[in-house]
């Protein structure tokens, strides 16, 4: 049997597992996230960010048995009944395992969008924990135990400690925070861990309502630091344009396989970073190899792809669009209809002089970046809901979080070829229109652009 283990951890020091997680460590469904970059393509900006799920994993079960054992320690797990007791092993689990089915390069594949891929990364996760020897870890638990990781992770579960695996203070976001400022070396990750995790207890809503997952009032200032550094994240970091254009290369790359046969969506469960760049790699080579060599042809162009991002290639900004220059308020459908992007980006290519393929279209999107959906406990002992409202004159970081999204978002345009900035009014013009018209203006084939 695998004895208990202690690993030291850059970000948290010790982390101690027992057995049961010590072995689940072992599985080879588990290793594989050593070979699954955190942040996927931002180590090309950030050299230091080549840190991996496996460490995040290991970081989101040492704060979420920091947790309980605070709860425990403070008398806060008073109210769970025997049943929920008896389940808190299998929410230790639970943090351990919420990233297992996550896909090569983190979220990117994610980016193709659900007709693509086999399932979102908790589906993966489901497939799995159902492998040994994860399976028969699990069934110490009962038959039904990945089930019920499942639902933790999915937030999903009826477990009054839900909110630590998935919810507005999942302790996975403190640890990506911390851990990918330490990593790519930014000083904006900064979460007040000793102040936030004693702040932590469980309470209802009202009379006959469940038990949940909440934060007193002491906890507050610390819980804006959170959701401060994930704003500040993602507008230096994660949104940065030279990580959106390396991202954007890998989805057309696998997105351009996809839809020539070189891969099937299954290829995509279960391979790690360089994986799956090597899978794609020798399947263009055979395919040149049977068809020969076009550059123009789309076999060309994945080819063109795959070595941007082996030797750091990146397609430059024709457009971008801050913030200030937006709108408040832009359609959605860049978000939602990846066909009628695909489509404007043929077209833009067409009437700018450039090759098909070399034009790609971002505009990220998070709205729920900073959202709340947890209970405060106010020291008169009141029990609110903090909504994406906040508490006036208590914490107003998510009534200001549409402004702070907007504000972390940049429209942009990217091109491999060389090309002088575009005027980006037309751009703008486009994005601001509905899909219906934005469908009808490609239908009848007039310049969009002019």
């Amino acid at each position: 049997m695998t004895r208990p283990r202690t690993i030291r951890d850059p970000l948290w020091g010790n982390i101690h597992l027992d057995a049961d997680a010590a072995e689940i460590l072992d599985a080879p469904q588990f290793q594989r996230l050593r070979r699954v970059k955190q942040l996927g393509f931002a180590h090309l900006v950030y050299p230091g960010g080549v840190h991996n799920r496996f460490l995040h994993a290991l970081g989101v079960y040492h704060l979420v048995s920091r947790a309980i054992s605070c709860l425990e320690r403070d008398g806060h797990l008073a109210p769970l009944n025997a049943a929920e007791l008896d389940e808190l092993p299998v929410v230790r689990l639970g943090a351990l395992l919420h990233d297992v089915g996550h896909y090569a390069f983190s979220h990117a594949v994610e980016e193709l969008g659900p007709k693509s891929i086999p399932g979102d990364h908790e589906e993966i996760a489901t497939r799995f924990m159902a492998a040994d020897p994860i399976r028969r870890v699990l069934e110490r638990y009962g038959p039904d135990a990945a089930a019920r990781i499942g639902a933790l992770i999915r937030g999903r579960s009826g477990h009054p400690l839900q909110g630590l695996i998935s919810g507005s203070l999942d302790l996975d976001k403190i640890d990506y925070l911390r851990r990918d400022a330490l990593f790519c070396g930014v000083p904006y990750g900064a979460v007040d861990v000793d102040r936030l995790l004693p702040a932590l207890t469980v309470a209802r809503e009202g009379d006959g309502r469940p038990l949940e997952l909440a934060v007193s009032e002491k906890g507050i200032s610390a819980l804006e630091t959170l959701l401060f550094s994930k704003y500040q994240m993602y507008r230096n970091v994660y949104w940065h344009h030279a990580v959106r254009a390396a991202t954007l290369t890998f989805v057309r790359l696998v997105q351009t396989a996809l839809d020539n046969g070189l891969l099937s969506p299954e290829d995509l469960a279960g391979p790690s970073d360089e994986e799956l760049l090597s899978l794609i790699g020798r399947r263009i080579e055979r395919s040149a190899t049977l068809r020969g060599h076009d550059p123009a042809s789309a076999l060309g162009r994945a080819a063109k792809l795959l070595r941007a991002l082996l030797d750091r290639r990146l397609p430059k900004r024709l457009v971008e669009l801050t913030g200030d220059q937006l709108p408040d308020r832009l359609s959605s459908w860049p978000s939602r209809r990846g066909d009628l992007v695909a489509a404007l980006e043929r077209r833009m290519a067409r009437e700018w002089g450039l090759p098909e393929g070399s034009v790609m279209l971002d505009y990220p999107s998070y709205p729920g970046m900073l959202e709340l959906n947890l209970l405060l406990v106010r020291n008169d002992g009141v029990v609110r809901r903090l909504t994406t409202l906040g508490e006036r004159g208590l914490i107003d970081i998510p009534r200001l979080g549409h402004s702070l999204h907007h504000s972390a978002r940049v429209l942009r345009i990217f091109s491999f070829e060389p090309s002088a900035p575009r005027d980006p009014r037309p751009v703008l013009a486009l994005i601001e229109a509905s899909e219906q018209e934005v469908e009808a203006r490609l239908a009848e084939g007039v310049p969009l652009l002019a």
